[in-house]
């Protein structure tokens, strides 16, 4: 499963970046962990466009990140990778100014992924908050939906529920 971040495991209060800013969604701990007993992978695909705007730099993104997965880990659950795009095309900070094909919409970061690990595309789904997470599944050829904040729990337990493989690890 690949997941957007922002709006999806946590709250979306605006370039978070920071562990005291970060506030996970409820069930969202509980949905990670359920994917992982199912044998499931588990991504993470977010656009961090804060670092194209100067707001905060790329160690910060994953520094918190790492905080995540330390997180998930206690509670008996991981992320199996993450990738995050740092680019914007009206970037303030001219390195991370382009239109990048890892930028969702585009399908980048699910295609890095696809490539680093065993996927099977037809058993793959993207999941977020916004039309662009959905959209930037269906560029990589995957299945993909829009679940309102709050709401992966739910939507995990209707997926595995299914009886159709996800992503199997």
């Amino acid at each position: 499963m690949f997941l957007d971040r922002d709006g999806t495991l946590n709250e979306d209060t605006g370039y978070v970046h920071r562990v005291e800013d970060f506030r996970w969604l409820p069930g969202v701990i509980n949905a990670v962990r359920q994917l992982n007993d199912a044998g499931h992978y588990v991504f993470v695909v977010t656009n961090q466009s804060g670092v194209a705007r100067g707001l905060f730099g790329e160690t910060a993104v994953r520094d918190l990140h790492g905080w995540m997965n330390e997180e998930l880990r206690r509670a008996g659950a991981h992320i199996d990778d993450m990738r995050y795009c740092p680019h914007h095309p009206d970037a303030r900070i001219h390195a991370y100014r382009m239109a990048c094909p890892c930028r969702k919409p585009a399908p980048g970061m699910i295609l890095d992924l696809m490539r680093s690990w065993p996927v099977d595309a037809e058993a793959s789904i993207a999941i977020g908050d916004k039309d662009r997470d959905a959209a930037a599944g269906r560029a990589a050829g995957i299945a993909a939906e829009i679940v309102p904040a709050g709401a992966l729990e739910s939507a995990v337990a209707r997926l595995l529920a299914r009886g159709r493989p996800i992503i199997q690890g």
